[in-house]
């Protein structure tokens, strides 16, 4: 929860190719005060059956900047090892995921809440500031 001198920030994933949470993503969290300063990891989450990350680290104050880094590669083997059990006739000898992770950086500034989803697929992805 943001206060008045620090953001807070929350995410989820919707993997587009199936139109469904992209569940078990492991997403971390860094943090940094002011454009030239060091990357703080805080820490991280997986997404849970929903995409969600409920659980992702408070900032810390003074934050500025905000970075989320998503494994996206483990993901879309699992599900490419899980299709080619149900079809092995059909099986792809090309990479299961294009990016094999995504990262994001983004501004903040304290009192805001940050809610940015991602929208996946295995060979493109978008993100966007929700509410």
């Amino acid at each position: 929860m943001s206060t008045s001198t620090t953001a807070s920030v929350s995410t989820h994933i919707l993997d587009t190719s199936i139109g469904r949470p992209a569940e078990g993503v492991a997403v971390r969290l860094a943090a940094r005060a002011g454009r030239d300063a060091h990357w703080q990891a805080l820490g991280g989450s997986a997404t849970d059956a929903d995409g969600r990350c409920k659980d992702l680290p408070a900032l810390p104050e003074g934050t500025t900047h905000v970075r989320l880094d998503f494994a996206v590669e483990p993901y879309f083997e699992k599900k490419q090892a899980d299709a080619q059990q149900d079809a092995p006739a059909n099986r792809d000898s090309g990479p299961a995921v294009f990016f094999p992770e995504v990262a994001i950086t983004f501004a903040v500034v304290p009192g805001e809440h940050y809610h940015v989803p991602l929208l996946l697929n295995p060979f493109g992805y978008s993100v966007y500031r929700g509410s």
